[in-house]
């Protein structure tokens, strides 16, 4: 069954939080003694969250949420593998998160080590390669788009992690097919701490939906 409006619903109290972090005006909501109790039983979050494991990206910080609100999976670069895919579908396909953000920054440690060994060669030790070598294909789809800004590579890898995500995993794709889920692809300002969209698939349905209701 879709439900556009709970779609919509979770990108705008995104987007509102985000707001209140940028202004510095936060409300820290749902991280009192009373959310702790409430949501101990269960958990309902209203939005999975995949992004980089840089410690300046912290989701509930920079969105202004609390305990309970968001489901959060987070790789170096926000690479994806079976494990990655596998914690993003268990929050839609089992708590029911309407919408899924994929988290992207700028001065990104892995996207920077990925455009280092395209453009000089730079190589790098152990698994670290691993993740260098999955964020490559980011990079090599930007410049041969003439796309060459640092901004550049960090929406394109954004982008691709979009669209292997929906490749990969069948339940994400048919939620969002079936209006049940969006998957929004960010990317966060760190001076500024701002998130903008850079793609997303399901969201303009989404909104589609609401102004025909």
């Amino acid at each position: 069954m879709s439900d556009p409006q709970a779609v919509r619903d979770a990108f705008d109290m995104l987007l509102a939080g985000n707001r209140r972090f940028v202004a510095g005006v936060p409300e820290h909501p749902n991280q009192d003694a009373a959310r702790r109790s409430e949501v101990a039983p269960e958990q309902k979050p209203f939005a999975v969250v995949f992004g980089c494991s840089d410690s300046r990206l912290a989701a509930e910080v920079i969105f202004d949420r609390g305990l309970g609100d968001l489901f959060v999976v987070r790789t170096a670069g926000h690479v994806t593998g079976s494990e990655v895919l596998g914690s993003i579908e268990y929050g839609v396909s089992v708590l029911g998160c309407p919408l899924v953000v994929v988290l992207g920054h700028d001065s990104c440690g892995a996207v920077a080590a990925a455009r280092a060994a395209v453009t000089d060669g730079v190589s790098v030790q152990g698994f670290v390669r691993d993740v260098v070598e999955r964020v490559t294909p980011s990079v090599l789809a930007a410049q041969a788009a003439g796309r060459t800004g640092d901004a550049d590579f960090i929406a394109e890898h954004v982008r691709h992690t979009v669209d292997l995500l929906l490749e990969r995993s069948g339940v994400v794709a048919d939620a969002v097919a079936a209006g049940r889920a969006a998957v929004a692809g960010l990317s966060y300002r760190l001076t500024e701490g701002t998130a903008h969209l850079v793609t997303e698939r399901g969201l303009t349905a989404a909104a589609a939906g609401q102004v025909g209701a």
